[in-house]
């Protein structure tokens, strides 16, 4: 059985899978990792202090989500269309859940796998990163009369033009501001749009060409975490975004201790060197 655990220090949540859940198939697969407990598997014991540790268990859905042919294992090696029709295929697959609390596809692209797959998550809470900025624009939006935070960011990067990398008809590529690591890309709509499953822009032409900019820089697709933030429930204002972060090594002592991040490579010298 499945179960969500809140750490009693930082409140962060972590969902324990002792006998683990991941398959794969040549098609889309659903998996639920919720549903009702089994009566035949042991129940856990109730925790005489709830304070300290709370945990019940993790309802929701899992998907595997398979992005192109088998032999390609990363979205780097795909034409623009089949990314195209990888992408349509994650927002009718995140359409189908809409009613969860919040959504979060994924991909680890290039990560010496031989068939490229996304993987989405339905979940029936909020993960506390999710919350943050849930939290942010709406702060933003009380204090702006209902500006949106990341169109007026958009606006402002296209403006002043040091981070952005590209620009088409849907979408901005942009280095992100504060970038965690070297190379760390963020896709946004040049119109906010609150829900990537929405109809309007998915910003998959420009999710191909950010893919091949890093594989051009590093001479080959670099492994790249990939994943779609769009708004979870309850945001009344919020825009999608696609991020890209590259897994050019590990985790230091500070930011696994602080979630405080050192990137050696400035966000604006890397919108430069990735720039046609």
């Amino acid at each position: 059985m499945a179960e969500v655990r809140v750490d009693p220090l930082s409140g962060l949540r972590s969902i324990i899978a002792d006998e683990g859940w991941a398959v794969c198939a040549p098609a889309p697969v659903a998996r639920r990792f919720t549903t009702a407990l089994d009566p035949a598997s042991p129940q856990p014991e109730a925790e005489a202090n709830q304070d300290l540790f709370w945990s019940g268990p993790a309802r929701g859905t899992q998907e595997l989500i398979v992005n192109g042919p088998p032999g390609v294992g990363s979205l780097g090696s795909l034409d623009v269309g089949q990314v195209t029709d990888a992408v349509r295929l994650w927002r009718t697959r995140m359409a189908a859940h809409s009613d969860a609390a919040a959504l979060h596809l994924s991909v680890e692209d290039g990560h010496d796998v031989e068939l490229s797959r996304a993987e989405l998550f339905a979940l029936d809470f909020v993960p506390a990163a999710l919350a943050r900025e849930r939290e942010r624009f709406g702060a933003y939006a009380t204090r702006t009369m209902g500006s949106n935070l990341l169109g007026d960011l958009v606006q402002e990067e296209v403006r002043r033009r040091v981070r952005v990398v590209a620009i088409d008809d849907e979408s901005v590529l942009i280095a992100a501001f504060a970038a965690r690591v070297p190379y760390q890309l963020m896709i946004a709509p040049r119109k906010p749009r609150a829900r990537f499953q929405d109809d309007g822009p998915t910003g998959a032409a420009m999710l191909h060409g950010a893919l091949r900019r890093l594989g051009a820089r590093f001479g080959g697709p670099p492994p790249v975490h990939v994943w779609v933030r769009t708004a979870p429930r309850g945001a009344e204002h919020f825009c999608w975004r696609i991020d890209l972060v590259p897994a050019l090594g590990t985790l230091d002592g500070l930011a696994a201790g602080t979630g405080v991040n050192i990137n050696p490579v400035s966000p604006e010298r890397a919108a430069g060197e990735l720039r046609d």
